[in-house]
């Protein structure tokens, strides 16, 4: 059964193109160790008429921020645990270029959740 990694995060809008770079070198690192599909989405249309929590409250986006939703696709959960495994052990993780400068993001405004697939047509 196919696994997947959700994230829902506010990123500053000043911040989109170090974000965009930062996540497409990672998408590649995750894509070397395994991972079958990476995805980095910023929002484009946050309103929300018919009902429920609009990702930008659910973020708690602040003004100048936007919403980016990504999610990594696996085998398994087991197998997202190998690729994760690889991906921590990659020299990328530990590349001066970003381990010494702040992330475009909070890291700790981050939501994150492991998910089982249970519909995949």
């Amino acid at each position: 059964m196919r696994y997947v990694d959700g994230f829902v995060l506010p990123v500053p809008k000043k911040n989109l193109a170090a974000y965009r770079k930062l996540a497409r070198e990672a998408g590649k690192v995750w894509r070397k160790h395994g991972a079958l599909d990476y995805r980095e989405c910023i929002a484009d249309d946050l309103k929300n008429s018919w009902g429920g929590i609009p990702f930008i409250k659910l973020a708690r986006a602040r003004p100048g921020e936007t919403v980016a939703f990504s999610y990594i696709v696996y085998k398994s959960r087991a197998h997202r645990d190998q690729v994760n495994a690889r991906v921590g052990k990659d020299p990328f993780m530990n590349d001066p270029k970003y381990k010494d400068r702040p992330m475009p993001f909070d890291l700790k405004r981050q939501a994150y959740g492991g998910f089982k697939v249970i519909v995949d047509v």
